[in-house]
């Protein structure tokens, strides 16, 4: 697990993006500036920054990495000197044999290079106890690859909302490397209450990582209704700072020292046995040849 003498500047935005992409990227630009006139170093936009409309309102907007929306982010990561993370925006897929677009997060370099490119592994197939049922998968397709990306000699790892409940992704991007994991997200209001920031703090706790966890708030076009409450928790599982619920912007400074010390007092990663993930892949894999359902399945069975 390495390490680095320096600390950084860390920015997690807050919206409530509407319907209107030019009107939401307006809003995204407005506040990477922001942030970046506060001294930031980093800057990270929520989940669905440019639309957030529908899955199939979104679906429609897809467009490829070098389209208008990560440009405008490049320009002002080039422009401002910073690392943006491009929250999250539906990517187009060039495959014919399935046309739903990803959705990608993506981390832009100081020069407005991406350095690093996620594509979301979990979706967000619920049926909440309010009665909203979502099915993101109907028009998302799942990524398969965490990705870590080594960037001025700080690890960052992606995650994307609903990866939040996945404990697993965030033990393997800490084992290659992560020092700060992003979450971007638009956690709903329902959910969020209650989970949101409990999740972040155990993941921050069992990883010893710094989380960046911009947000989408409020009621929004589309009738959607999102917590916010955008946070950064340090590897203690402190809340170094959280949003109110405005559009708005957090900081906190993450000291790199600090990390490899709590690392130390709590040395977890000369503790974890790596031989529980090989039975987590056992058990899932002879689950499979049985037959035997999962949570997911034995949910559904008990709706019918």
């Amino acid at each position: 697990m390495g390490g680095s003498s320096r600390t950084m500047r860390l920015a997690a935005v807050q919206m409530c993006s509407g319907k209107d992409p030019e009107r939401n990227l307006e809003k995204a630009l407005t506040l990477l500036e922001r942030a970046a006139d506060r001294g930031a170093d980093v800057i990270a936009l929520p989940e669905n920054f440019s639309l957030m409309g529908s899955d199939r309102d979104r679906a429609r907007f897809a467009q490829d990495l070098d389209g208008t929306v990560l440009s405008e982010l490049r320009r002002v990561a080039r422009k401002r000197g910073v690392l943006v993370l491009a929250g999250t925006i539906l990517e187009s897929s060039a495959e014919e044999a399935d046309r739903r677009p990803y959705n990608t997060s993506v981390l832009l370099d100081r020069k407005g290079s991406a350095v690093a490119v996620y594509r979301k592994m979990h979706l967000f197939d619920v049926s909440l106890p309010d009665g909203v049922v979502y099915r993101e998968s109907e028009v998302v397709r799942p990524g398969d690859e965490p990705v870590v990306a080594c960037v001025e000699g700080v690890g960052f790892g992606l995650s994307i909302c609903y990866d939040l409940r996945f404990p697993e992704l965030y033990r393997l991007l800490a084992l290659r490397g992560a020092q700060v994991v992003f979450v971007p997200a638009a956690f709903t209001l329902e959910t969020g209450k209650d989970h949101w920031m409990p999740l972040l703090r155990a993941r921050a706790i069992e990883n010893q990582v710094y989380i960046v966890a911009p947000a989408q708030f409020g009621t929004h076009e589309s009738g959607r209704v999102t917590y916010g409450h955008a946070a950064i928790v340090d590897p203690w599982g402190t809340v170094l700072a959280e949003a109110p619920q405005r559009e708005s912007v957090v900081w906190a400074e993450a000291d790199f020292q600090y990390q490899e010390e709590v690392r130390s007092r709590v040395p977890v990663w000369r503790h974890c046995r790596s031989r529980i993930f090989s039975l987590l892949h056992e058990a899932a894999e002879a689950g499979a040849a049985a037959g035997i359902p999962g949570p997911a399945e034995r949910a559904a069975e008990k709706r019918r």
